[in-house]
């Protein structure tokens, strides 16, 4: 085992990805450390900047997590945790508070995992989200039932994005749902489903304030492309818009409202289509995935990986580097083919070809917001037609 007396981070992920916080933190001369699940150790983590790698075969199991930090503290002065996946935030949480370690801890984490969680304290800030009820009381069900009118969704609380969001459109479906939940309702919530257009402001918090939002829009909502099939795509929102503007605003309400005092969000709002309304849907501790960061970067020159990184280690006040105002957009589908060969696809606008077994995708890059809407437009039925499929909805799902 490596021993260092300088403070270091442990870094927690239970998905293959963060691979720049990891560069970064090494960089500004942390010892930097990853602990993450067995079937993950063959990745292409970046070793070069890492002091040591350990695995666990789960994260579910507490007692052996604690039991292995507290192993490694005896040699290793861990003084930073970090979860770099949404699944591991509440754990990252949890470890704090055990250990006594900065940053916020199990229950500042609920806030941003538990869908209940963020409802509950949108709803203290007097955030617009949809009508919504816990569901451990059935009265309190069966009146929601009679006031909102359906359809309903009934979202898992703590999953990630579109998965395992059930939709439901008469009173009996959510009963026998319910029903056959059995315990597991518990960890449910009942909501208005709102048609909508779907936005994602992809943020960076310092010192308690949002000091860099960008503001994204969904060419269609991830509950659509989940349950119904298609094509994930999602660009740059103009950034004097009307919606951009507001957008940032209520954005910063949420986080700041919420506690997180630094670090990086993604936090998801819709907008009805009856009324123009905006709605807050689900806000995040973490960068957002889907090549979100790879997008943002593009358009902007800000890697958020890299900065977040640099919020949790370096002391001093943040200062956010220079930017520049490009647009960006990402199109991603699941592919028949394993490799699929986009050799036929070409235009000046692509920055990026997704690299990923039985996927296809492109980022892309302009200095328009049209010019991304064309070649999102011209790529969008070809990729349908050459490569896209559609598995059953997942349970859980982290790209």
């Amino acid at each position: 085992m490596q021993t260092s007396q300088s403070p270091s981070i442990l870094c927690l992920a239970s998905y293959f990805k963060g691979q720049r916080f990891i560069q970064r933190c090494a960089e500004e001369g942390w010892p930097t450390y990853l602990l993450t699940v067995a079937s993950l150790l063959h990745e292409d983590w970046p070793r070069q900047y890492l002091k040591d790698v350990f695995a666990l075969p789960t994260f579910a199991d507490r007692r052996a997590l604690t039991n292995t930090i507290a192993y490694l503290m005896r040699e290793i002065p861990i003084t930073r945790i970090v979860a770099l996946d949404d699944f591991d935030v509440e754990v990252a949480g949890f470890l704090r508070d055990h250990f006594r370690l900065p940053g916020f801890g199990e229950s500042t984490a609920r806030l941003f995992r538990d869908k209940l969680a963020m409802r509950s304290k949108a709803a203290e800030l007097n955030v617009r989200q949809p009508p919504f009820t816990a569901v451990f009381h059935r009265p309190a069900v069966a009146d929601f039932l009679r006031r909102v009118e359906g359809p309903w969704l009934l979202k898992p609380r703590s999953q990630a994005s579109a998965a395992g969001i059930r939709r439901l459109s008469q009173p009996e479906q959510v009963w026998q749902t319910l029903d056959a939940l059995g315990d597991e309702a518990q960890h449910y919530l009942l909501e208005k489903l709102v048609p909508g257009d779907v936005y994602h402001v992809d943020s960076l918090i310092a010192d308690g304030r949002v000091v860099f939002a960008e503001v994204n829009g969904y060419r269609r909502p991830l509950l659509e492309v989940y349950h119904d099939g298609g094509i994930y795509a999602t660009r740059t929102v103009p950034r004097d818009s009307l919606e951009a503007v507001r957008l940032r605003e209520v954005n910063e309400l949420v986080l700041t409202g919420f506690g997180l005092r630094r670090g990086a969000s993604h936090t998801e709002f819709l907008r009805s289509h009856a009324d123009g309304t905006m709605y807050f849907i689900e806000t995040s501790a973490r960068v957002g995935g889907a090549y979100t960061a790879e997008m943002v970067e593009a358009a902007t020159g800000i890697n958020l990986w890299s900065e977040w990184a640099k919020l949790e280690v370096d002391p001093q006040p943040y200062t956010l580097p220079p930017t520049h105002a490009r647009f960006g957009g990402v199109i991603l589908s699941l592919a028949r083919q394993e490799w699929p060969d986009t050799s036929a696809y070409d235009a000046p606008e692509i920055i990026k070809r997704v690299k990923l077994r039985h996927h296809v995708g492109f980022v892309f890059c302009a200095d328009t917001p049209e010019q991304i809407d064309a070649v999102q437009s011209a790529f969008l039925p070809r990729i349908a037609q050459d490569f896209a499929a559609v598995m059953p909805p997942a349970e859980r799902v982290s790209l």
